[in-house]
């Protein structure tokens, strides 16, 4: 299998619902690795920024992924697109 593109992976999360949900105590060790574990079990995780978040979202978004080890795919309004990079290279085959 080829490796997969943005495209590809944008597509897998568009029907995906938000299983991370980041509130109003913002960014903690224990959603980050939350994350981290559904980032190595799912492969592709949509994160939600409650309106309560107050920092930049984009921002939030890098430091997510920064520190879960996983690629930041997307950020649309507070909606956060997440995969493995393995995922991403090809390296790992998943069907959704």
């Amino acid at each position: 299998m080829p490796p997969r593109t943005m495209k590809d992976v944008k597509r897998v999360g568009h029907d995906l619902r938000p299983t991370v949900h980041v509130g109003k105590d913002g960014v903690t060790d224990t959603l980050v690795d939350e994350l981290a574990k559904q980032v190595k079990a799912r492969k592709v995780v949509k994160v939600r920024l409650l309106p309560s978040v107050e920092q930049d979202r984009k921002e939030v978004a890098e430091y997510l992924s920064e520190r879960s080890g996983s690629v930041l795919v997307e950020v649309v309004g507070h909606t956060v697109l997440v995969c493995d990079r393995k995922y991403l290279e090809g390296k790992v085959d998943v069907d959704f």
